[in-house]
């Protein structure tokens, strides 16, 4: 197994400096979140050509394939037409001369790390002694389907949003969107347990729980949720919504 981890990070090193010289051309850090889904897909494709396949590792595949392409093209769609995301322009500023290697190192590499721990489930799945379909792979095809629904709707209700005209400083308070102040991390969150169920029969797989949690952690503590509730600081519209909307698990909002 440790041969297969080994050669994914470094595909991943390879993978990763070749976004960051196209950042540096582009001088767009932002490009890094439409590399992140795509990165998944790469080292699914090599484990799926360099490892036996078997109906679990396929599915598995078939759901990091459905998810990364989705993703990166939504991010893509978004980020097109506007300047570089709020969180690159205030590094770009906060790093200064040290930019550029803070960049690849905190921003480049240390995604690319990310994504192998996030992944590892997978890997460990590819390598593992083959296991037939079983309850716990329905049981995570369900979380994996229904995050799946709440990130991608919750992608798509935003995305009408931001073309509608409106007051400056107006929250999109619809859809799912009412009962959850970020359904889209909700999805995320959900689909990566879901990916961690699939693979409970393996071997070994408790110790791949790292994965699901890496992201709960990343997007409630660290990248996610604290970044965005920060932007909003201020805002009267949003702190109304956020006194009766659920910070991430869907619920009825409060009165």
């Amino acid at each position: 197994m440790i041969p297969v981890f080994t050669n994914c990070l470094i595909l991943i090193l390879i993978y990763a400096s070749c976004w960051f010289l196209a950042a540096v051309y582009k001088k767009r850090n932002d490009i890094a979140d439409i590399a992140w889904g795509i990165g998944y897909i790469i080292i699914c494709a090599w484990l799926l050509f360099t490892n036996k396949p078997n109906p679990v590792t396929i599915l598995l595949y078939t759901l990091v394939f459905l998810w990364g392409s989705r993703l990166s093209l939504h991010i893509y769609n978004r980020n097109k037409h506007r300047t570089e995301d709020f969180r690159y322009l205030a590094w770009r500023k906060e790093w200064g001369r040290s930019f550029y290697w803070r960049s690849y190192l905190q921003v480049f590499l240390l995604q690319g790390f990310l994504l192998i721990v996030i992944l590892s489930p997978v890997i460990h799945a590819a390598v593992a002694e083959p296991i037939t379909l079983n309850i716990f792979t329905w049981i995570g095809l369900l979380c994996w389907i229904t995050g799946f629904y709440f990130q991608a709707v919750a992608d798509r209700q935003l995305a009408v949003f931001g073309k509608q005209k409106r007051i400056p400083g107006t929250i999109m308070q619809t859809g799912l969107w009412k009962f959850s102040r970020h359904p889209n991390y909700f999805g995320e969150i959900l689909m990566w347990w879901g990916v961690f169920i699939i693979t409970i029969p393996l071997p070994g797989s408790l110790l791949f729980i790292i994965s699901p949690l890496t992201i709960t952690l990343l997007l409630v503590f660290v990248s996610g949720i604290p970044l965005l509730e920060k932007k909003y600081e201020g805002n009267p519209a949003y702190a109304d919504y956020k006194k009766r909307t659920s910070v991430l698990v869907p619920m009825p909002p409060r009165k």
